[in-house]
């Protein structure tokens, strides 16, 4: 059966979740970490969002993301496959919030968009603004498509990061 795609509001309680999740995941995988972000729509205060707190885990050494990914389904995590073809792995731990778990290759490509991203809506509040309005209306298009809701954002989401690295590149 298809998830309902719910957009909520912000919750004050998410980034505390985060560290929480994070200090948890820390203490569950025994390879080298470099580093656990809290990414996606959670992780940007005052943006409305799917109660699913998103995390990258950036590993030292892609040869360490198979015992990763073991260790993470031992403790719950549910696999969700390999994702954006750069070596992501998905993983998701049901409840209230949900946690969203990409276990990711060094230098990984999809993470540093990610990091982008998000840095760039929590320095622009319009921008956040415009991206909480199409995520209600996606929400509303897609009710029980989540992967459709996830592809029809990512106009946006590639927009945001090419006009940042364009400003970027102009100051050089």
């Amino acid at each position: 059966m298809a998830t309902r795609v719910d957009i909520v509001d912000y919750d004050e309680d998410w980034p505390q979740r985060f560290a929480q999740a994070q200090q948890t995941l820390a203490g569950i995988l025994s390879i080298p970490i470099a580093c656990i972000h809290h990414v996606g729509s959670t992780a940007v205060p005052g943006l409305a969002a799917k109660p699913l707190i998103d995390i990258d885990i950036t590993v030292e050494a892609s040869e360490t993301i198979a015992e990763a990914c073991t260790q993470l389904e031992r403790n719950g995590y549910q696999p969700r496959g390999a994702r954006y073809g750069d070596g992501v792995f998905a993983f998701l731990k049901p409840g209230a919030p949900g946690y969203r778990v990409y276990l990711c290759p060094p230098k990984s490509d999809t993470h540093q968009k990610r990091i982008l991203f998000r840095d760039r809506l929590r320095a622009d509040l319009a921008l956040a603004r415009e991206y909480a309005l199409l995520k209600q209306q996606l929400a509303a298009q897609y009710r029980y498509d989540g992967d459709g809701y996830t592809r029809a954002k990512a106009e946006f989401i590639v927009r945001a990061i090419s006009e940042l690295t364009s400003s970027n590149d102009s100051k050089h």
